[in-house]
């Protein structure tokens, strides 16, 4: 049989072919070549991109065979994750994988606002010793602001801690005792940026953040604050960032993200209070072989008919290895049910009894809705869709989780109604104890009521 085919659009480290073994097809493409990329795409089963190949759905007509879109790094903003869902191709990314090179970067940027490291070594290479020009400030007892308190803030508060600096921040989503763990006091946004020596920015970019520090905010701040982002161009208001520099408003800015990359025009680049970067937060020889193996990684689990907890479009998150196992149960019991179904399924009860209650069993919905579907739908289905096309057949699906199993260890039930009426069940125990260990085939049982009538086979 012909291995499948992975399809590198961009340059990765040569870790990831490493990562992906023997058992793949590797081939390599200029993803930014659009009708290059589409005649690779004609046989691929995956495609793993960085920034600069664009996976719309365009790109996805051309790739029938394609199951999965690894994308080595954090953000999605070049791949079209709705019409990747739609056509049943997951999505995936490293989401860990740089996190520490971004944290290092923010500290570089304060440490070079804080001491004019960029200004005075231009000044000095141009032959001037100007030493009183660039008097810096200490980072010692000043107070950093940090918004967004996730893994990449918590990062930034940790090492900023060690220079001796009080660390505030501001996120709704982090509770008192989390931020006490930290070694963080939280404050309000408003709160936040009147205190800040230095304000940092670290939350996703979404309509809500977009633009959440504006001319408001930055005319709050003291004016020797300085702000940093290295998180997404876009949550500073480029057009107040620059008044307020102008102004005095602020004593200075780092950026490493711009709303246009690269930026449009130099309104902020080149104004002398301004250290930038080019997007530089994951560009670190170790950031990068980090995210070529883990997508790597995830790319061999998604080829293997296996769900990945880096998957974006896939709500199956982490799952146990005792509840790896009934995966394949439950999508078996869910072709065998469609195969007895007399008439349209209009609502399904996914239920789960036993041990298993104690785990998180929500990959067991998207199995029974593969299996029952995959004998229904044209379309080929998998766990990226299969919620899609239930949805739009208006089958409502439900996941019950009961502890009380008094037959069997585990034990699990689809039943469903369908539209004469007819309410039809199918089960299967799964690590049933070892006396009663047969293959799972053998103990399947079904049973199909209608009215009062009932029948089991």
């Amino acid at each position: 049989m012909s291995k499948p085919v992975v399809l590198i659009a961009e340059v990765l480290s040569p870790a990831t072919i490493d990562a992906l073994g023997p058992d793949f097809e590797v081939r390599q493409v200029d993803g930014t070549d659009r009708e290059a990329l589409f005649a690779e795409l004609s046989d691929a089963d995956a495609v793993l991109v960085r920034s600069a190949t664009k996976i719309d759905e365009e790109a996805l007509s051309h790739a029938p065979k394609l199951k999965v879109v690894a994308r080595a790094g954090v953000g999605l903003d070049n791949v079209d994750i709705q019409a990747a869902t739609k056509a049943g191709v997951m999505v995936v990314n490293a989401p860990t994988s740089n996190i520490i090179s971004a944290a290092e970067l923010t500290c570089g940027h304060i440490l070079s606002l804080a001491r004019h490291v960029p200004a005075a070594h231009a000044s000095l290479a141009a032959g001037q010793w100007k030493r009183s020009a660039y008097t810096g400030t200490e980072l010692f007892e000043k107070t950093l602001g940090v918004i967004g308190l996730g893994r990449i803030g918590a990062l930034v508060a940790a090492r900023m801690q060690g220079f001796g600096m009080k660390i505030v921040a501001y996120d709704p989503y982090v509770t008192s005792a989390r931020a006490q763990q930290l070694g963080v006091e939280l404050r309000t946004l408003d709160e936040l940026v009147a205190e800040a020596d230095f304000l940092t920015i670290h939350m996703p970019k979404t309509p809500e953040t977009t633009g959440m520090i504006g001319a408001e905010q930055l005319k709050a701040m003291k004016k020797t604050a300085y702000v940093v982002n290295v998180a997404r161009g876009g949550l500073i208001d480029e057009a107040a960032l620059r008044e307020a520099l102008l102004a005095g408003e602020i004593a200075g800015a780092g950026l490493d993200v711009f709303t246009s990359e690269p930026p449009a025009d130099d309104n902020l680049t080149s104004l002398p209070n301004v250290v930038v970067t080019p997007h530089l937060g994951a560009s670190t020889d170790e950031a990068q072989e980090k995210a070529g193996v883990s997508v790597a990684r995830s790319v061999k689990l998604a080829l293997e008919g296996d769900l990945v907890p880096d998957a974006v479009n896939v709500a199956g998150g982490i799952i146990d290895p005792f509840v790896r196992p009934g995966i394949a149960l439950v999508e078996k019991l869910g072709q065998i049910f469609s195969g007895l179904t007399t008439s349209a399924l209009t609502s399904l009860d996914i239920e789960v009894r036993g041990e298993l209650a104690e785990y998180d069993v929500s990959v067991y919905r998207l199995a029974a809705l593969k299996g029952i579907l995959s004998n229904i739908v044209s379309e080929n289905v998998s766990y990226v869709n299969a919620p899609l096309f239930a949805e739009q057949r208006g089958i409502e699906a439900r996941l019950i989780v009961e502890k009380e199993s008094p037959e069997y260890r585990n034990l699990t039930t689809l039943r469903g109604a369908l539209a004469d009426g007819t309410v039809l069940s199918v089960a299967g125990p799964s690590r049933v104890p070892g006396w009663f260990r047969r293959s799972w085939a053998s103990m399947v049982t079904t049973s199909r009521c209608r009215s009062a009538n009932t029948t089991s086979s």
